[in-house]
C-alpha cells in the first residue's frame, strides 16, 4: 500500500449534511476512486475498532447500500450513532468512481472488469488515505457479497491494517463441478430494475410476507438508476456494471475461490440471512472451517433475511449484530 494524494470530491450530492467526499487515485493510471465519510455522533470505540470501511457488492455502490436510508435511517447511521467513523467507497465502474474505458466498448471485447485482484488493489488504494486521516494503524472492514472476496483478498495481502472483518452474505467456495467450467463472462453487463426486484423476492418463501415494500424499492430503484448517467437512456432502463464480480462468484461456485481463507488472521463475523440463497448453511459452514487461523470467528444467522438483508425488514438486527461484534474489539483492549 502507498500513501496517495487526494482531492476533495465536488459535484456529488451529500446524503447527509455532515458527510464529506474525497477522491483518491486508484491503481489504474488516470483513474480515481470516490469515498464517502460520515463522522460519529458521539465518542465510541478506540483504535482500529473505531474506524469502519464498507466494501460493497457486485451490482450497486455504497450510496445504495450502507448509506441508503429507510424511514430516515441507514446502517451507516446506526454505526455512527454507536460511535464509529464510517467510510465507504465505490469500486471503479460503480457510483461516482471513474469508469473503466473498456466500459465504452462492446462487452465481449474485453475480459471481465473489476475482478478480485483488481478489487483488492482498489481497497489498498483507499485504506492508507483513511488511516492517515485518523492517525491510526488499523481499521475494520464490513464487506457484502462479492465485496467479501475482494475484502478478504486484501486482508490476506495486507493483514496489518485489518482489525476486524464483518462478512455479510459472504461468497464461499463450492465443490468443483466435474467436467464443467464456469461460463465465460463479458467485460460488463446491464442490470435492470426488474433484475434487482427479482433478487429481493426470489428467496422469500411463498407463504411469507415481503421483506421489502414495493414503494421502498421504487424509491431505491430511482436512486439506483441515478448511479449511472446513461441508465434511463437504455430500454429497459438499467445500470451498466463491471462483470468481474459476477465472474468471481461463478468461479467460486465452480471450486475456485479467489483467496485463501486460511491466510486471514483477523477476527471475523459471518452474518447472513436465513433465506440467503447465495450464502447458505453449507457455504457458511465451509467458510467457518476454512478461516482456520482467525483468532475469533462467529457465524450469525438472522431469521427472515435474504442476501440483501441490509435493505430489508430485518436490517436492524443486522445493524445490532455487526455493531456488537465490532465493539467486542474495544472491550478486549
Amino acid at each position: 500500500m502507498m500513501n496517495r494524494e487526494f482531492t476533495p470530491r465536488s459535484g456529488v450530492a451529500k446524503l447527509d449534511p455532515r458527510e464529506e467526499h474525497f477522491r483518491v487515485p486508484g491503481p489504474h493510471p488516470g483513474m480515481s476512486l470516490f469515498l464517502r465519510y460520515l463522522p460519529p455522533r458521539a465518542p465510541g470505540p478506540t483504535g482500529g475498532a473505531g474506524i469502519v470501511l464498507y466494501v460493497h457488492g457486485a451490482t450497486f455502490p455504497s450510496a445504495l447500500s450502507i448509506a441508503h436510508r429507510f424511514d430516515g435511517r441507514s446502517w451507516r447511521d446506526a454505526l455512527c450513532e454507536a460511535g464509529f467513523h464510517v467510510w465507504s467507497f465505490d469500486f471503479h465502474g460503480f457510483g461516482h468512481s471513474d469508469r473503466y474505458p473498456e466500459m465504452d466498448e462492446p462487452p465481449d471485447a474485453h475480459a471481465p472488469l473489476c475482478g478480485a485482484e483488481d478489487g483488492a488493489r482498489q481497497i489498498a488504494s483507499v485504506v492508507p488515505f483513511i488511516l492517515e486521516r485518523h492517525g491510526a494503524r488499523q481499521l475494520s472492514i464490513i464487506a457484502h457479497s462479492w465485496g467479501t472476496i475482494a475484502g478478504c483478498r486484501f486482508a490476506t495481502q495486507y493483514p496489518a491494517p485489518v482489525d476486524r472483518l464483518v462478512l455479510f452474505g459472504p461468497i464461499a467456495r463450492r465443490p468443483p463441478r466435474r467436467y464443467e467450467r464456469p461460463p465465460a463472462a463479458p467485460a460488463w453487463r446491464v442490470v435492470t430494475l426488474a433484475d434487482q426486484w427479482a433478487r429481493f423476492v426470489e428467496d422469500v418463501p411463498a407463504n411469507e410476507p415481503p421483506v421489502l415494500a414495493r414503494a421502498d424499492f421504487d424509491e431505491w430503484g430511482e436512486r439506483y438508476l441515478d448511479s449511472d448517467p446513461d441508465a434511463r437512456r437504455r430500454a429497459p432502463a438499467g445500470v451498466k456494471v463491471p462483470s468481474g464480480p459476477f465472474a468471481d462468484i461463478l468461479r467460486a461456485w465452480h471450486g475456485d475461490l479467489p483467496y485463501d481463507p486460511a491466510l486471514v488472521r483477523a477476527p471475523l463475523a459471518i452474518i447472513r440471512g436465513a433465506w440467503d440463497g447465495l450464502a447458505t448453511d453449507d457455504d457458511s459452514g465451509w467458510l467457518f472451517d476454512a478461516f482456520a487461523h482467525s483468532p475469533d470467528k462467529r457465524d450469525i444467522k438472522i431469521g427472515r433475511g435474504t442476501h440483501l438483508m441490509h435493505l430489508e425488514a430485518m436490517r436492524h438486527a443486522l445493524h445490532r449484530e455487526s455493531i456488537a461484534f465490532l465493539r467486542a474489539a474495544d472491550a478486549t483492549r
